[in-house]
């Protein structure tokens, strides 16, 4: 199958996933990063053509947790206004700790979904979460079925402190350095300036 001259990417970001990997590597203690800038950077790094940024995460209730709740909701609305397209589940805690329920199954499905109607040739996600690796089998399905070229890709914080340091299965991997990842990141505080002022909220949730 022919590679195309012009490729079309769109990031597929799990928000908590990369959160939590660009603590471990780099010390960020809250989700400050851009999604739009960092898919950017790594549009312009390897000439693809920047089709799209779409963002995943959980998002607590505000009866329990009202921090993050709030924090999350200003953040979100702050990237649907710059053209991301996102997408949240309200978490569970099972046991009483913070589980996301159906953001994998969520990208999954557009990873899937997108390849098959051609929105793109390249499909970054933003994760290091191995249960996706079977959509990487999948996508290569869809490739073979409609003759042409699809890459997946799996970008992730990388440094000597990162506690993984490997991408998603089945995908090319794409590291990213520290000095790529902090010129991406958001100006804007999006927590309450008592939290600012004491120290950092490091859950991320």
């Amino acid at each position: 199958m022919e590679e195309p001259a012009i490729k079309r990417a769109i990031a597929f970001i799990d928000g908590q996933n990369l959160f939590r990997h660009a603590k471990e590597a780099f010390g960020h203690h809250h989700p400050n990063h851009d999604p739009n800038k960092l898919f950017d950077a790594v549009c312009g790094e390897y000439g693809w053509q920047n089709r799209g940024v779409r963002y995943y995460t959980g998002v607590p209730k505000a009866d329990r947790d009202p921090f993050w709740h709030g924090y999350w909701t200003k953040r979100l609305r702050a990237m649907r206004n710059g053209g991301i397209h996102v997408t949240y589940r309200t978490l569970k805690y099972p046991g009483g700790r913070p589980v996301e329920k159906g953001i994998d199954v969520r990208i999954a499905l557009d990873v899937i979904r997108m390849a098959r109607e051609m929105h793109y040739d390249v499909g970054v996600n933003f994760s290091q979460d191995q249960d996706l690796a079977e959509v990487a089998r999948e996508v290569r399905r869809i490739a073979r079925s409609q003759e042409r070229w699809i890459k997946l890709v799996s970008a992730f914080p990388s440094s000597p402190t990162a506690t993984s340091r490997r991408g998603i299965d089945r995908t090319d991997w794409l590291p990213i350095e520290r000095h790529v990842y902090d010129a991406c990141l958001d100006p804007r505080d999006y927590r309450p300036r008592t939290v600012r002022q004491s120290g950092p909220a490091g859950r991320g949730r």
